[in-house]
């Protein structure tokens, strides 16, 4: 995944969503019945990078799992929109909303912006099983 901007989609201007800071907003869950606590929300447009490992299929109709995963991973966050509309129409740009009860990962997560953050897979030395770390640069 390459290319990580800021995304500012038209419902965060509503008073349902009140600004933090630059590109981060405070709401209600989504997931009803999981958490009454609001969370911290930031949208964040990129492209996939087919030529990267587990990027293979990758299009903003199909965003595969590996980096998604990875990045839920290593930002301990969730997705809260998928933009289906946006991802549908694109051909290149990809868009997304990631979630966190903590304000911390939302701020983490935004040091994606203008970087690529994609997997490299590797062969564990004990069970021959095939694994990835995720790389930012």
């Amino acid at each position: 995944m390459k290319n990580f901007r800021n995304y500012t989609p038209e419902k965060y201007s509503s008073s349902d969503f009140q600004k933090i800071e630059e590109g981060i907003y405070r709401t209600k869950n989504p997931y009803s019945g999981i958490s009454d606590r609001e969370i911290f929300v930031t949208s964040l447009s990129f492209e996939m990078e087919p030529e990267c490992y587990g990027e293979e299929d990758a299009s903003p109709r199909n965003l595969t799992q590996v980096p998604i995963e990875g990045i839920l991973d290593e930002f301990s966050l969730f997705v809260t929109d998928f933009y289906d509309s946006l991802n549908e129409t694109s051909e290149i740009t990809c868009y997304q909303e990631f979630g966190s009860f903590d304000l911390s990962n939302i701020q983490k997560l935004r040091m994606l912006i203008g970087k690529r953050f994609y997997a490299v897979p590797y062969i564990d030395e004990d069970d021959g099983e095939e694994y990835y770390n995720m790389v930012m640069e």
